[in-house]
């Protein structure tokens, strides 16, 4: 079992940046990937980055390409998503989760474990 705690979320005005980050602890060894999805009110649960562990490859959503960084410290088992330009659409609960199994999943049903999920709320 991987167990993953988030934390970071707040609220902030449209335009500002928030870093969102993941402790993954655990069975850690067995992950290939480590991505971050969100959700808002009313809505499914969409994919917003992807990063390949051990090679460090990443991918994006095209709604937050050239926004949102997503990267991995190894030696502290955590991975961050750097949020810059932040725009009310990026309201969500967004939830930290890894994969065993695939090099860069962008599906739900491909991952794993899942945080709790913590709160970003931007402001107009």
């Amino acid at each position: 079992q991987v167990q993953l705690v988030e934390s970071g979320g707040g609220l902030v005005q449209a335009g500002g940046s928030l870093r969102l980050s993941c402790a993954a602890s655990g069975r850690t060894f067995s992950t290939s990937a480590m991505g971050w999805f969100r959700q808002a009110p009313g809505k499914e649960r969409e994919f917003v980055a992807t990063i390949n562990w051990n090679a460090g490859y990443t991918d994006y959503a095209d709604s937050v390409k050239g926004r949102f960084t997503i990267s991995r410290d190894s030696a502290e088992n955590t991975v961050y998503l750097k949020m810059n330009s932040l725009k009310p659409g990026d309201t969500a609960v967004y939830y930290c989760t890894a994969s065993r199994r695939l090099f860069l999943p962008t599906r739900v049903g491909e991952y794993d474990y899942w945080g709790q999920g913590t709160q970003v709320t931007v402001s107009s």
